[in-house]
């Protein structure tokens, strides 16, 4: 068991570049969904918005349907309408509309929990519309929904191990790899799934940080 460790340690490199291109992933994808999903939130709130059903139901299908099925989706189905995208454009681009619609929900309902006397305070600075959402609620409402948001994040990292299905060079597809190269399934894995918890345990202190300013400004 130990020599098969040891055959992990020397497929380093292909174990860095897979992590490498996971946190890639994973950062970029986080940063989109996060930006999409406050456009989302803009237009779910709006009471007067034609369009807020179809968002609405934009946010309960993405929900509803399983990760895996929408890669597919974005990978293999959209080439037969003409839309060819290279792995890993196909990944990021499913975890980000994929990701989008949670992170809109997290943002609603962090909005929905909201002091009023702020948001009202800023109507009455003269604060309206885009500018009144950037400078007034939008600083308090990343601050109330970061430990949610943090877990998506952590579920972001966790979905991206499903691209090894396209073919995305990331880190389950490297440790894949190494065990069909030389057969160690056990140490191949487990190293992944320790390198996966490393991640996940430097979002939950970034989180926890977020939480102590929040508190701070509180």
């Amino acid at each position: 068991m130990r020599q098969d460790f040891f055959v992990v340690w020397s497929e380093r490199a292909l174990l860095l570049n897979g992590l490498v291109n996971t946190i890639a992933l994973s950062v970029v994808a986080t940063i989109a969904a996060v930006a999409f999903g406050m456009a989302l939130t803009l237009l779910l709130i709006a009471p007067r918005s034609n369009a807020r059903f179809l968002f609405i139901g934009f946010v309960d299908t993405m929900r509803c349907i399983p990760f895996l099925l929408f890669a597919y989706i974005v990978y293999y189905g959209l080439p037969s309408i003409g839309l060819n995208l290279n792995n890993w454009t196909a990944g990021l681009v499913a975890l980000t509309i994929y990701n989008a619609a949670y992170m809109a929900e997290i943002l609603r309902g962090a909005w929905m929990g909201l002091a009023s006397d702020a948001i009202d305070a800023g109507y009455a600075f003269g604060f309206t519309g885009l500018s009144h959402f950037r400078r007034i609620a939008l600083p308090p409402l990343l601050l109330a929904a970061a430990p949610v948001v943090g877990n998506q994040v952590i579920q972001i990292v966790k979905d991206s191990a499903f691209l090894t299905v396209i073919a995305l060079p990331e880190l389950t597809h490297a440790a894949s790899s190494i065990q069909s190269r030389h057969y160690i399934p056990f140490a191949a894995f487990v190293t992944a799934v320790l390198l996966y918890w490393l991640l996940c345990l430097a979002i939950e202190a970034t989180v926890a940080c977020i939480g102590r300013v929040a508190e701070v400004r509180r």
